[in-house]
């Protein structure tokens, strides 16, 4: 596997994703997308399992760039994701490092949503 051409351009959301970030952003304060997104991201990445493979659709208007959605860490980011990848692929048939990616957010926002509201507040 060559994970020096696994790349990133832009991320766009699903419909059903759009709005637990909605509610998301209501229960922490925090307006923006993209932070919200990266915590959820970190929060699958940090779990040992792998994600349930599912087909995500990208329905939403909510699009943002690799460069918004990372920030000044894109290269972290990205290089996490391609280790993680690397680790999990075998278990993953068919899924590529996009998808990959997407996965991983749509657990990571659902784990957000489930995490107390009061441990949020003033992050």
């Amino acid at each position: 596997m060559n994970t020096t051409l696994q790349t990133i351009d832009s991320i766009k959301l699903s419909e059903k994703q759009k709005q637990q970030l909605v509610r998301l952003k209501s229960k922490t304060g925090i307006e923006n997308w993209n932070v919200l997104c990266r915590w959820a991201l970190c929060m699958s990445l940090a779990e040992d399992s792998i994600p349930p493979v599912e087909e995500i659709p990208s329905d939403s208007n909510v699009e943002m760039s690799w460069k918004v959605f990372a920030g000044e860490y894109a290269d972290v980011y990205l290089a996490v994701l391609r280790e993680a990848y690397q680790k999990q692929s075998a278990h993953l048939e068919g899924v590529h490092f996009g998808d990959f990616l997407k996965l991983h957010l749509n657990r990571g926002i659902s784990f957000s949503l489930s995490f107390p509201s009061y441990k949020c507040k003033g992050l």
